[in-house]
């Protein structure tokens, strides 16, 4: 069982209370069972991108998805997702993690690896967005 994932982090490798978009730099990690290895940092490019016309822009959205797409990401975590969540929930299981550091949510996901493989699969139009906090939480965006 393999994920690839896409961590939203500021310039200091740690997760804020921004929107997915809105990320210094995306840290895409390869979790397998009982390991979070660090496959590569990117810059976040598409960072500023439309922002000037409206906020949650879908070509800004756009733009990110592919480039994720294209590294061969399946999951997104952030501590916060904006508008553009319905765009993402159509190609990544999208993740809300409470935590700022890397390793403790690396951890966090490895306990959770089942749940968020089984989501990975499934054959559907949109995925259900995670929410852990003290426990995990699975729901539809609305």
């Amino acid at each position: 069982m393999e994920l690839t994932v896409a961590f939203a982090l500021n310039s200091d490798n740690q997760f804020e209370k921004k929107h997915f978009g809105d990320a210094d730099k995306y840290n895409i990690y390869q979790l397998t069972d009982g390991s979070c290895t660090l496959v590569s940092e990117e810059k976040n490019i598409f960072k500023n991108m439309d922002e000037e016309h409206v906020h949650g822009s879908k070509k800004k959205g756009q733009s990110i998805i592919q480039f994720l797409k294209e590294k061969g990401v399946s999951t997104l975590v952030s501590q916060q997702f904006g508008t553009n969540v319905k765009m993402i929930i159509q190609h990544f299981v999208p993740v809300i993690v409470y935590k700022e550091s890397t390793e403790e949510v690396c951890n966090i996901l490895l306990k959770h690896l089942n749940w968020l493989y089984e989501e990975s699969q499934v054959q559907s139009d949109v995925y259900k967005l995670f929410t852990i906090k003290n426990g995990i939480l699975k729901t539809t965006v609305k």
